[in-house]
Protein backbone atom coordinates (compact mmCIF):
# COMPACT_ATOMS: atom_id res chain seq x y z
CA UNK A 1 0.00 0.00 0.00
CA UNK A 2 1.29 3.17 -0.92
CA UNK A 3 1.27 6.31 1.24
CA UNK A 4 3.68 8.66 -0.93
CA UNK A 5 3.09 12.43 -0.27
CA UNK A 6 1.26 11.58 3.08
CA UNK A 7 1.50 12.95 6.18
CA UNK A 8 0.36 10.47 9.60
CA UNK A 9 0.82 11.37 13.17
CA UNK A 10 0.72 8.01 15.30
CA UNK A 11 0.52 8.68 18.82
CA UNK A 12 2.19 6.41 21.57
CA UNK A 13 4.46 5.22 18.98
CA UNK A 14 7.98 4.90 20.38
CA UNK A 15 7.05 1.49 21.18
CA UNK A 16 4.68 -2.01 20.74
CA UNK A 17 2.24 -1.66 18.59
CA UNK A 18 2.42 2.13 18.02
CA UNK A 19 5.83 1.49 16.95
CA UNK A 20 4.85 -0.93 14.17
CA UNK A 21 2.10 1.34 12.95
CA UNK A 22 4.27 4.15 12.35
CA UNK A 23 7.00 2.15 10.71
CA UNK A 24 4.41 0.42 8.47
CA UNK A 25 3.31 3.88 7.09
CA UNK A 26 6.31 5.00 7.25
CA UNK A 27 8.11 2.38 4.42
CA UNK A 28 5.10 3.03 2.96
CA UNK A 29 5.87 6.55 2.05
CA UNK A 30 4.37 8.35 4.32
CA UNK A 31 6.18 10.97 6.41
CA UNK A 32 5.31 9.95 9.87
CA UNK A 33 5.26 11.93 13.31
CA UNK A 34 5.84 9.90 16.09
CA UNK A 35 4.97 10.46 19.23
CA UNK A 36 6.16 9.53 22.77
CA UNK A 37 5.51 10.48 26.32
CA UNK A 38 9.17 10.16 28.22
CA UNK A 39 11.31 7.75 26.32
CA UNK A 40 13.02 10.24 23.75
CA UNK A 41 15.54 7.77 23.66
CA UNK A 42 13.10 5.30 21.93
CA UNK A 43 10.96 7.45 19.99
CA UNK A 44 14.48 9.04 18.43
CA UNK A 45 15.93 4.95 17.47
CA UNK A 46 11.87 4.96 15.56
CA UNK A 47 12.85 7.82 13.79
CA UNK A 48 16.59 6.63 12.51
CA UNK A 49 15.37 3.44 11.79
CA UNK A 50 13.02 5.17 9.89
CA UNK A 51 15.41 7.44 8.07
CA UNK A 52 17.50 4.22 7.35
CA UNK A 53 15.20 2.75 5.10
CA UNK A 54 15.02 6.23 2.91
CA UNK A 55 12.02 7.04 5.05
CA UNK A 56 10.44 10.59 6.67
CA UNK A 57 9.99 10.79 10.18
CA UNK A 58 10.55 12.75 13.66
CA UNK A 59 9.99 12.50 16.88
CA UNK A 60 7.73 14.90 19.11
CA UNK A 61 7.00 14.95 22.69
CA UNK A 62 3.52 15.27 23.71
CA UNK A 63 1.25 14.28 26.91
CA UNK A 64 -1.93 12.72 25.31
CA UNK A 65 -3.83 13.69 28.66
CA UNK A 66 -3.33 17.62 28.27
CA UNK A 67 -5.09 19.18 25.99
CA UNK A 68 -2.47 21.94 25.47
CA UNK A 69 -0.09 19.38 24.77
CA UNK A 70 -2.42 17.65 21.71
CA UNK A 71 -2.69 21.31 20.06
CA UNK A 72 0.90 21.74 20.19
CA UNK A 73 1.64 18.41 18.57
CA UNK A 74 -0.93 19.16 15.80
CA UNK A 75 0.42 22.54 15.12
CA UNK A 76 4.36 21.64 15.12
CA UNK A 77 3.48 18.28 13.07
CA UNK A 78 1.64 20.85 10.84
CA UNK A 79 4.71 23.15 11.04
CA UNK A 80 7.33 20.43 9.45
CA UNK A 81 5.08 18.17 7.10
CA UNK A 82 2.03 20.07 6.31
CA UNK A 83 -2.12 18.99 7.41
CA UNK A 84 -2.23 16.04 8.43
CA UNK A 85 -3.76 12.86 6.02
CA UNK A 86 -3.66 10.23 8.40
CA UNK A 87 -4.33 10.09 12.26
CA UNK A 88 -3.70 6.86 14.49
CA UNK A 89 -4.87 7.52 18.23
CA UNK A 90 -2.65 5.18 19.75
CA UNK A 91 -1.54 6.40 23.27
CA UNK A 92 -2.66 4.58 26.70
CA UNK A 93 -2.13 3.43 29.87
CA UNK A 94 -3.51 0.28 31.75
CA UNK A 95 -4.40 0.03 35.56
CA UNK A 96 -5.14 -3.25 36.41
CA UNK A 97 -6.93 -4.07 39.76
CA UNK A 98 -10.13 -5.13 40.99
CA UNK A 99 -12.97 -2.02 40.34
CA UNK A 100 -13.56 -2.25 44.31
CA UNK A 101 -9.79 -1.21 44.79
CA UNK A 102 -9.95 1.26 42.22
CA UNK A 103 -9.03 4.75 43.44
CA UNK A 104 -10.16 8.13 42.13
CA UNK A 105 -6.51 8.91 40.91
CA UNK A 106 -6.52 5.68 39.30
CA UNK A 107 -9.94 6.63 37.51
CA UNK A 108 -8.40 9.88 36.48
CA UNK A 109 -5.19 8.65 35.10
CA UNK A 110 -6.44 5.75 33.23
CA UNK A 111 -9.46 8.01 31.75
CA UNK A 112 -7.70 11.45 30.79
CA UNK A 113 -5.21 9.30 28.60
CA UNK A 114 -7.43 6.77 27.13
CA UNK A 115 -10.53 8.38 26.96
CA UNK A 116 -10.41 12.12 27.58
CA UNK A 117 -6.96 12.06 25.42
CA UNK A 118 -8.29 10.34 22.47
CA UNK A 119 -11.43 12.51 22.46
CA UNK A 120 -9.49 15.20 22.01
CA UNK A 121 -7.25 13.83 19.24
CA UNK A 122 -10.16 12.95 17.22
CA UNK A 123 -11.28 16.90 17.63
CA UNK A 124 -7.94 18.42 16.48
CA UNK A 125 -7.92 15.45 13.42
CA UNK A 126 -11.66 16.21 12.50
CA UNK A 127 -10.51 20.16 12.33
CA UNK A 128 -7.27 19.92 10.37
CA UNK A 129 -7.31 16.72 8.85
CA UNK A 130 -7.26 16.87 4.70
CA UNK A 131 -10.84 15.72 3.49
CA UNK A 132 -10.08 12.41 2.18
CA UNK A 133 -8.38 11.14 4.88
CA UNK A 134 -8.03 8.26 7.16
CA UNK A 135 -8.51 8.55 11.27
CA UNK A 136 -7.76 5.47 13.31
CA UNK A 137 -8.36 4.62 16.96
CA UNK A 138 -6.28 1.60 18.44
CA UNK A 139 -8.93 0.39 21.19
CA UNK A 140 -8.33 -3.73 22.26
CA UNK A 141 -10.44 -6.76 21.92
CA UNK A 142 -10.70 -7.23 25.64
CA UNK A 143 -14.15 -5.24 25.18
CA UNK A 144 -15.59 -8.00 23.37
CA UNK A 145 -14.48 -10.59 26.66
CA UNK A 146 -14.59 -10.66 30.14
CA UNK A 147 -11.66 -10.05 32.26
CA UNK A 148 -11.36 -9.49 35.91
CA UNK A 149 -9.59 -6.49 37.38
CA UNK A 150 -10.05 -4.85 34.03
CA UNK A 151 -13.13 -2.53 34.70
CA UNK A 152 -10.24 0.69 33.87
CA UNK A 153 -8.87 0.25 31.25
CA UNK A 154 -11.71 -1.67 29.13
CA UNK A 155 -14.56 1.29 30.50
CA UNK A 156 -11.76 3.91 29.12
CA UNK A 157 -11.56 2.12 25.60
CA UNK A 158 -15.48 1.60 25.17
CA UNK A 159 -15.97 4.62 25.15
CA UNK A 160 -14.12 5.66 22.57
CA UNK A 161 -15.21 2.98 20.18
CA UNK A 162 -18.52 5.12 20.63
CA UNK A 163 -16.63 8.14 19.18
CA UNK A 164 -15.41 6.59 16.52
CA UNK A 165 -18.74 5.57 15.71
CA UNK A 166 -20.34 8.87 15.94
CA UNK A 167 -17.19 11.00 14.35
CA UNK A 168 -17.70 8.74 11.57
CA UNK A 169 -21.16 10.06 10.83
CA UNK A 170 -20.17 13.50 11.27
CA UNK A 171 -16.76 13.31 9.00
CA UNK A 172 -18.49 11.45 5.86
CA UNK A 173 -19.48 14.27 3.96
CA UNK A 174 -15.79 15.20 4.13
CA UNK A 175 -14.79 11.32 2.79
CA UNK A 176 -12.90 11.08 5.85
CA UNK A 177 -13.13 7.80 7.45
CA UNK A 178 -13.07 7.04 11.03
CA UNK A 179 -12.21 3.27 12.37
CA UNK A 180 -11.32 1.48 15.41
CA UNK A 181 -8.85 -1.22 15.19
CA UNK A 182 -9.04 -3.72 18.52
CA UNK A 183 -5.71 -5.63 18.81
CA UNK A 184 -5.75 -9.14 20.72
CA UNK A 185 -3.15 -10.97 22.65
CA UNK A 186 0.19 -9.01 21.12
CA UNK A 187 3.80 -9.20 21.69
CA UNK A 188 4.34 -6.32 23.46
CA UNK A 189 6.15 -4.99 27.04
CA UNK A 190 2.47 -4.98 28.33
CA UNK A 191 1.67 -9.11 27.95
CA UNK A 192 3.37 -10.37 30.85
CA UNK A 193 5.24 -13.36 30.35
CA UNK A 194 3.06 -15.86 32.74
CA UNK A 195 0.04 -14.54 30.68
CA UNK A 196 1.51 -15.29 27.17
CA UNK A 197 0.76 -19.37 27.28
CA UNK A 198 -2.50 -19.37 27.93
CA UNK A 199 -3.39 -16.31 25.80
CA UNK A 200 -1.52 -18.10 23.07
CA UNK A 201 -3.81 -21.48 23.63
CA UNK A 202 -6.81 -19.07 23.24
CA UNK A 203 -5.95 -18.55 19.28
CA UNK A 204 -6.86 -21.20 16.59
CA UNK A 205 -3.24 -20.42 15.69
CA UNK A 206 -1.85 -21.64 18.95
CA UNK A 207 0.17 -18.21 19.38
CA UNK A 208 0.25 -14.85 20.27
CA UNK A 209 0.23 -11.53 17.37
CA UNK A 210 3.01 -9.87 16.23
CA UNK A 211 2.96 -5.99 16.32
CA UNK A 212 3.56 -5.89 12.90
CA UNK A 213 0.49 -8.00 12.06
CA UNK A 214 -1.64 -5.70 14.13
CA UNK A 215 -0.09 -2.76 11.78
CA UNK A 216 -0.84 -4.15 8.69
CA UNK A 217 -4.60 -3.85 9.64
CA UNK A 218 -4.38 -0.44 10.59
CA UNK A 219 -2.26 0.14 7.20
CA UNK A 220 -4.55 -0.89 5.04
CA UNK A 221 -7.71 1.07 7.02
CA UNK A 222 -5.52 4.03 6.15
CA UNK A 223 -5.11 3.04 3.06
CA UNK A 224 -7.20 4.11 -0.73
CA UNK A 225 -8.45 0.67 -0.62
CA UNK A 226 -10.07 1.13 2.85
CA UNK A 227 -12.39 4.53 1.28
CA UNK A 228 -15.49 2.16 1.83
CA UNK A 229 -14.96 1.39 5.59
CA UNK A 230 -16.01 3.94 8.21
CA UNK A 231 -17.29 3.53 11.72
CA UNK A 232 -16.31 0.02 11.84
CA UNK A 233 -14.10 -1.90 14.87
CA UNK A 234 -11.77 -4.07 13.23
CA UNK A 235 -10.88 -6.96 15.46
CA UNK A 236 -6.90 -7.96 14.94
CA UNK A 237 -6.54 -10.84 17.41
CA UNK A 238 -6.01 -14.33 15.58
CA UNK A 239 -9.42 -15.92 16.33
CA UNK A 240 -9.10 -14.87 19.99
CA UNK A 241 -12.65 -12.90 20.27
Amino acid sequence: MSFEGKTAIVTGSSRGIGRAIAEELADGGAAVIVNYLENESRAREVVQGIKARGGKAIALQADVSKVIDIRRLFDQAEATFGKPDIVVANAAMAIIKPLVDATEEDYDQVFDTNTRGVFFILQEAARRLRDGGRIIVTSTGGTRMFFGQTSLYLGSKGAVEQFVRVLSRELGPRNITVNAISPGFTDTELLPDRDRAVAAGMSPFDRIGHPKEVAEVAAFLASDAAGWVTGQNVGAGGGVF
